[in-house]
């Protein structure tokens, strides 16, 4: 209706932000603020309160949000596993030889693990800290985790692509890896994230002894 067939013109109606939207965002400041003291001054020494002041919130409003500092671990540690495997999956459905499956799982664990120190962090530190079902359920996702590199080397030792004595022994060192960028790493560094990624991409490939598309062994792995 105009004004002049109604009177005042009406503003378009703008819905309000939906509440759902909003408490996810304060959840998720709350997860983060939780991250960096975790990581800053461990789970154990971290409080409630500690976490509220971060952000900003009392303690009885923090409650209206998350339930308790355990929650918060939880979600953080298994929500670090998940994300792992969805980009180790994405990773290996991009290719079909068993090499460059392998080296792009590698490049996917390397990236994570530089974009997301303190995740990483509080993952390795504070698996202790977990109560159950939350432990077995982020140690489980480990083991699902481990398993997709240690198949992958398997098959590959199997094709003869791979030349490696024990399969498990190859994949706990390539993850360590991960470990490592993400104790060291820091953007802006000699590397960026993607030149790291591809050179622990090329080390993971000599520690399974791969041969190249061509058949021949690499000589550094003889």
């Amino acid at each position: 209706m105009s004004s002049a067939q109604g009177g005042a013109y009406e503003r378009p109606h703008r819905p309000a932000r939906p509440e759902a939207a909003l408490a996810a965002n304060r959840r998720s400041a709350i997860r983060q603020a939780a991250l960096r003291l975790f990581a800053a001054q461990g789970y154990r020494s971290t409080t409630m309160a500690d976490i509220g002041a971060a952000i900003g919130i009392r303690g009885p409003s923090l409650y209206k949000h998350v339930a308790s500092k355990h929650e918060l671990l939880a979600e953080i540690m298994i929500g670090t596993m998940e994300q792992l495997i969805a980009g180790n999956i994405a990773a290996v459905a991009g290719a079909d030889d068993v090499r460059e499956q392998l080296r792009r799982s590698v490049e996917a664990h390397i990236r994570y693990h530089a974009r997301h120190r303190l995740e990483a962090f509080v993952g390795n530190r504070e698996i202790g800290s977990l109560e159950q079902p939350a432990q077995d359920r982020v140690l489980g996702r480990r083991s699902d985790y481990e398993r997709r590199f240690r198949e992958l080397i398997e098959r590959g030792a199997a094709e003869g692509a791979f030349r490696v004595q024990s399969a498990r022994i190859a994949s706990y060192s390539i993850l360590d890896m991960g470990i490592g960028v993400s104790s060291w790493f820091h953007e802006g560094g000699e590397f960026t994230v993607d030149q790291l990624a591809y050179q622990y991409g090329d080390i993971a490939l000599r520690v399974v002894g791969a041969r190249p598309l061509g058949g021949s062994p690499d000589p550094l792995c003889e």
